[in-house]
């Protein structure tokens, strides 16, 4: 039987499958080409390998989320846990960093978008390709999730198809090849060692943002305490099977002597160097088909996910109340959705390099707190109410989120300078937000209210009674 329907008016209409398709359409299997040469060329080819590194790093923060997620199955993702965990300052703060990378998550998209329609048809110009597919993800996300995850089910099979087509060849080409790898050469270390094999791991951990989005709908899942957990699992390990698997074939398909010496164009634009080697041109074409339908995917879960976050904070009264309105016919945040359109039109004047230094700082920062998160409400709670101290929930409640705690921060370190400038600069503005909102730290900061009954229930009653860890 589904749950209530939420008490603000989000609609619960997602079960796991929905759920997992809308994290996989956020990740975008074509990320895999994305960062293609530039991983190969730091791990000398191994980039399965470094796959396979990154999914185990990210598993230990997707259980943190997973754990989360079954205590407070609402929408605001690390906003709500932290501010939960650690109080309304710390969740202000950890929403608002988080807001740096789900606001340019869509705008990438919407550039790479642009700029693929735009190389294979030089007379569009790629800032009007952004701006068209800006406005329809926006009237998607308004007519609302029901319509999104039909849109999903579509691109995801549109990507998993193109995928399978590419792997074809790519085994057929690889068989071809007298010279060919391997099958297990590309997932055993070159002479370096593992070395560079985690600092390609540090870059591709980007890929696998999408997992943490899943929670983001909790408001909207049928059955969030039971299907969120699971959907953030299994998006986490599909979205990394597909990126080790595609990766594979390619690695045994295309391979080079020294990737160092890789060619430019191999490393700007790998997918279709790619599909060129393995199928010729016409293979060529669909990729960029494929690409597209990811890259609108990504953006359309991107900015649902963004606009949920938004409507969060303005219905808690975290930033201005007009976020937290819906439009009553369909069930959406209008408000917040048009808010993160506006934002997205920086896309038509920045570059794919700025826009990409932006999108690491917040999600990391997220993960982090997550991972404390679920130490300090399992073991440490306020109402004093701890979790039974068994082997079992001490490494599945404080071994696993300290390990993803750790590798969190270790990630952080392999971001560019400018990374930490800007999104230095952004932490300080929502700090000075923050002290504003309570006038130096004199007034409360809004907690959010778990409640399905009235909205004037206090949330403290609600974290008291709410469902422990098993």
């Amino acid at each position: 039987m589904s749950e209530p329907a939420a008490r603000n008016g989000l609609k619960r209409e997602l079960g796991l499958g929905g759920l997992v398709l809308f994290g996989l359409a956020y990740m975008a299997v074509a990320t895999v080409f994305t960062t293609y040469g530039i991983v190969n060329q730091v791990t000398d080819g191994h980039l399965p390998l470094a796959y396979v590194v990154a999914l185990l790093t990210m598993l230990f923060t997707a259980n943190s989320y997973a754990a989360m997620v079954r205590r407070y199955p609402v929408a605001g993702s690390a906003y709500t846990y932290t501010q939960q965990a650690f109080g309304g300052g710390a969740g202000f703060l950890t929403g608002w960093v988080l807001l740096l990378d789900y606001l340019f998550i869509p705008m990438i998209n919407f550039m790479i978008l642009g700029l693929y329609v735009s190389t294979q048809f030089p007379s569009i110009p790629a800032q009007l390709v952004a701006l068209v597919t800006l406005i329809a993800v926006f009237a998607f996300n308004v007519l609302g999730i029901t319509l999104v995850n039909k849109l999903n089910i579509i691109i995801v099979s549109i990507s998993g198809a193109a995928v399978i087509v590419f792997a074809v060849f790519a085994i057929k080409t690889a068989i071809a090849d007298p010279n060919a790898p391997g099958i297990l050469d590309p997932f055993i270390p070159g002479a370096e060692g593992f070395s560079p094999i985690f600092t390609g791991a540090g870059i591709l951990a980007l890929s696998f943002l999408g997992f943490d989005a899943v929670s983001t709908l909790s408001e909207e899942a049928k059955h969030p305490r039971r299907d969120i957990p699971r959907a953030i699992i299994l998006t986490a390990l599909i979205g990394g099977a597909i990126f080790i698997f595609v990766s594979w074939v390619g690695a045994r398909a295309y391979h080079l002597d020294d990737w160092s010496q890789a060619p430019r164009e191999l490393i700007d634009a790998a997918g279709i160097v790619l599909s060129h080697h393995v199928a010729g041109e016409w293979l060529g074409l669909l990729f960029v088909l494929f690409t597209v339908a990811g890259c609108f995917g990504s953006g359309l879960a991107g900015q649902v996910s963004v606009a949920r976050i938004l409507y969060s904070m303005g219905r808690d009264g975290t930033l201005p109340k007009p976020l937290g309105i819906l439009w009553k016919r369909f069930g959406t945040p209008v408000v917040a959705a048009a808010t993160v359109s506006v934002f997205a039109l920086a896309s038509l004047f920045l570059t794919l390099e700025q826009a990409a230094f932006m999108i690491s700082f917040g999600a990391l920062a997220a993960f982090a707190m997550v991972n404390l998160s679920v130490i300090r409400v399992t073991f440490f709670p306020k109402n004093g109410e701890r979790t039974e101290r068994s082997v079992k929930n001490i490494i599945l409640y404080a071994v696993f989120p300290l390990v993803g705690f750790a590798l969190t921060i270790w990630l952080w370190t392999s971001l560019e300078p400018l990374t930490w400038v800007v999104g230095g600069i952004w932490f300080l503005i929502g700090l000075a937000i923050l002290i504003g909102k309570t006038r130096f730290f004199r007034r409360p900061v809004p907690r959010m209210d778990f409640s399905e009954g009235p909205a004037t229930e206090v949330v403290d009653a609600m974290v008291e009674t709410s469902t422990p860890f098993k």
